[in-house]
């Protein structure tokens, strides 16, 4: 969804510099010069900040490609800059980021659906992600990505805001008074949620009451307040606010006062908990697979919501107990030397420390309990007085070692066990590492964001050395909807799912497609659909090469297969034997290889309609060549064959039959031809073979390996089979575990072939082997088991397609399945 630059300026009432750009069509907002992607259809807002000012990259900006800009009117911006910025749209502003807000807020007030605002200073962005959990399977749901709950991420979330959607749930984060005004503004919930008071941000207020007013603000305006009165500061606040809003109707839980609308009780058994409501004799549960306090808090609110707006069926309770752990916070990955590592360096707080050593407790069976912890940043106590409590904490969790970094913690090493060791920085930590040092430990990471402990995570966390593919499903479910977006109202979308999804997997593509509502999936052979319905897949199933030995399958599984001519036809009318079974036509508009001609169309038509259980559910053709302008001729012709073809079918039946030939590319290029249905293929996956929405697309796959082995080579000594690789000079080469098994094409080496390492491309050097592939990668700091990109954003797979004269169809299909895919939401 977006609106004209014309529409934009109305509604935050600002100023034309510059109007040179034209009726420019805005869909993406843009802060960051660095992260450009779809220039063409981005509004870059020149926001200034304590550190920076967006006014001095407008010329990268545009360089960039951007044509739509926000400027404040006291920047000061050079006259000569701007005179640069031909052929571009500027308007003027007193604030950007106010009118970042106000476009937000604005298209914010388009949409009449229910939006949830929650706050909080702990458990916002658990509790959002687990109701979307939840829920997901009901609604279709638009929230924050990740935690963007600040001033600038909660106005580029409600910018997602779409037709399609009938859920919002948005999480807002404040710092310091004044700011809970603007988020309630762009959000407007109707439904408000209060999760915990923490010690998070104290600093920024003159007292905990202050800023628990100020996060009540999100609520002014709501119909429904729901929050846990089991903190006395909270439940005095609710009371107070309903004084204030009596027109707002408040909800609250307890584990403790039975008074609550929602009186809950919790059993802690094994690594299960059980939440129970009693209402009357009526009593509901739920059971979450986890039994930290944490999670318990963040299931009772979720539990809560569900209840007060009545949506706790039994299927969606039934959904708690497959609740997944919420990756931003406390990671629990496998870590060296049979160690568990716990990333909980999210926030910085006395009591989100307290949370994490507690889920530490509930891990840390059969292991040593480490805590490395950073200066703690977001208390707002004095010093001895925080560290005395961070020191009593961590005896009463029982951890046995501990490790501090930062000036601020090491200056009270007084107050800890004589056993613990402190470091300046994070820096100082990492140089000083030893992995032999940790072993059956689990380890807590709680550090301050400004601590990069990720780094020490690399550190901690165990390495997997194999050769991955990585797919982004965010990325495959935003290609879906660039697409679905180009449709006429009404037009389905066929997703081809054939041949391994294009070699990014099978049910696990199909699923995600399916849970984004796609009408008909395809597959190539019928043992594929079998995989898909024994994975549940309840979509239709379209069967393009049924093979004669199939049919059974076929009709056992529901698929639906294509028919091309009169002998597949006949043998499925064998045996379907009267049962019904649905099919696809296929016609010959000019492509030349399956399909029935048009002169066999009338015999076609008197030979089904003696077989009235066999239903024709569409009829189809292929374009030969879409994605090229000088064949657009022809195409237009197959189009014109096709149709006519189609018709004629059509108009001898009594019953809807859909019509289809548009592939990706015809998609972009032939928008008239969309018919009734449209047939997504390598589209989906990232690659436009039109170039027309290329820069709109997001790769969904990333090929990954490892550095296996670092040798010297001295000059003029040869690498790998037939001597083929000669280095001129003493080398450093790297030996990388992937080969042609795994689908890295032979052609790809003697440096024809390059590979990402540490972000740097290196060149193959050498033949490419079985499983390994040698790469010159003289010159840089490596070691063992660093990460390889073979292709991925970073480098790109057209690329790697044009090096061995192929397109991206055949390198995708080419990936074996020995290759591991690993699955992800960003």
């Amino acid at each position: 969804m977006g609106y004209t630059i014309e529409h934009i300026n109305k509604a935050i009432k600002s100023d034309f510099v510059q109007r040179e750009g034209g009726s420019s069509w805005i869909e993406h907002l843009l802060m960051d010069s660095r992260k450009v992607v779809y220039p063409e259809t981005s509004l870059f807002f020149a926001i200034k900040s304590e550190r920076n000012d967006g006014h001095r990259y407008l010329q990268d900006v545009y360089d960039a490609g951007v044509r739509n800009f926000i400027i404040e009117k006291d920047s000061i911006v050079s006259i000569s800059i701007l005179a640069q910025l031909k052929d571009a749209n500027i308007l003027s502003v007193s604030n950007s980021l106010t009118a970042l807000q106000q476009l937000s807020a604005w298209h914010r007030s388009q949409f009449a659906i229910p939006i949830v605002g929650i706050t909080g200073s702990n458990g916002k962005t658990i509790v959002k992600e687990w109701l979307h959990q939840l829920l997901r399977d009901d609604v279709h749901i638009v929230r924050n990505p990740k935690s963007y709950n600040s001033q600038v991420g909660v106005p580029l979330s409600v910018w997602q805001l779409g037709e399609q959607h009938n859920l919002g749930l948005f999480e807002a984060g404040i710092s310091k008074p004044g700011e809970m005004e603007n988020l309630q503004r762009i959000i407007q919930p109707n439904i408000g949620i209060f999760t915990m008071l923490g010690e998070a941000h104290d600093e920024g207020f003159s007292d905990r009451e202050e800023k628990l007013a100020e996060k009540f603000k999100l609520f002014t305006k709501a119909d429904i307040v729901i929050a846990c009165d089991e903190q006395p500061l909270v439940a005095r606040k609710l009371e107070q606010f309903k004084q204030q809003h009596p027109n707002v109707k408040l909800y609250t839980w307890s584990r403790v006062n039975e008074h609550a609308q929602l009186y809950l009780q919790t059993i802690i058994q094994g690594n299960t908990t059980t939440i129970q409501s009693r209402s009357g004799s009526r009593i509901l549960s739920v059971r979450i697979p986890f039994t930290d306090e944490a999670s318990i808090e963040n299931a009772c609110t979720c539990f809560a919501f569900l209840m007060c707006l009545q949506r706790a069926s039994t299927d969606i309770l039934s959904r708690f107990e497959e609740l997944q752990s919420v990756e931003m916070r406390m990671q629990l990955k496998e870590g060296i030397n049979n160690c568990v590592v716990i990333n909980d360096s999210y926030s910085s707080d006395l009591h989100s420390l307290r949370i994490a050593l507690d889920f530490v407790e509930q891990q840390s069976a059969g292991y040593k309990r480490t805590l490395i912890v950073s200066d703690i940043l977001e208390s707002g106590k004095e010093e001895l007085e925080l560290y005395t409590e961070v020191a009593k904490l961590i005896r009463q969790k029982g951890i046995q070692r501990l490790i501090g970094i930062g000036s601020i913690i090491a200056k009270h090493a007084m107050l800890f066990d004589s056993s613990a060791v402190f470091y300046s920085d994070t820096k100082a930590f990492t140089e000083h590492f030893s992995a032999v040092d940790y072993a059956n430990e689990i380890i807590l990471l709680k550090g301050a964001r400004k601590f990069q402990f990720e780094k020490i995570g690399k550190l901690l966390e165990k390495r997997v050395h194999e050769t991955v593919m990585e797919i982004n499903l965010n990325a495959l479910v935003h290609n879906l909807n660039v697409y679905r977006s180009k449709l006429k109202p009404g037009v389905k979308l066929m997703a081809m799912v054939k041949a391994f999804s294009y070699g990014a997997g099978s049910y696990e593509i199909a699923k995600v497609l399916e849970f984004n509502r796609i009408d008909y999936l395809t597959v190539a052979y019928a043992d594929e659909g079998v995989i898909l319905r024994k994975a549940g897949i309840k979509s239709p199933i379209m069967v393009m090469n049924p093979e004669v030995s199939s049919f059974d399958t076929i009709l056992e599984y529901n698929l639906e297969p294509e028919m091309y001519n009169f002998f597949i036809l006949d043998q499925l009318v064998k045996a379907a034997d009267g049962q019904e079974v649905s099919i696809h036509i296929e016609v010959d508009a000019g492509m030349k290889r399956l399909g029935f001609d048009e002169d066999q169309i009338e015999t076609l038509i008197s030979t089904l309609k003696k077989y009235p259980n066999i239903r024709i559910k569409s009829v189809f053709a292929h374009l030969a060549a879409s994605e090229e302008k000088k064949h657009d001729e022809f195409t237009h012709q197959q189009i014109t064959t096709y149709k006519r073809i189609a018709e004629q079918i059509t108009d001898a039946f009594e019953y809807p039959i859909l019509q289809h030939i548009l592939n990706s590319s015809g998609i972009v290029r032939f928008p008239d031809a969309q018919f009734d249905m449209v047939r997504l293929g390598i589209g989906l996956y990232g690659i436009d073979p039109s170039v027309g929405l290329q820069k709109q697309l997001q790769p969904i796959g990333t090929l990954k390996t490892v550095v296996s082995q670092l040798r010297n080579v001295k000059a003029h000594e040869t690498i790998g089979y037939s001597r083929k690789g000669i280095v001129n000079k003493d080398s450093l080469i790297a030996t990388v575990a992937i080969g042609y098994a795994d689908g890295f094409n032979r052609k790809l080496g003697n440096g024809k072939g390059t590979m990402l390492v540490n972000g740097q491309r290196v060149p193959t050097i050498g033949s490419i082997c079985m499983d390994m592939t040698m790469l010159d990668v003289t010159g840089m700091d490596l070691k063992e088991g660093d990460e390889v990109i073979i292709f991925g954003n970073e480098n790109d797979l057209n690329s790697v397609a044009d090096k061995i004269g192929t397109i991206p169809y055949e390198v995708l299909t080419s990936i074996s399945q020995r290759v591991k895919r690993v699955y992800y939401y960003e």
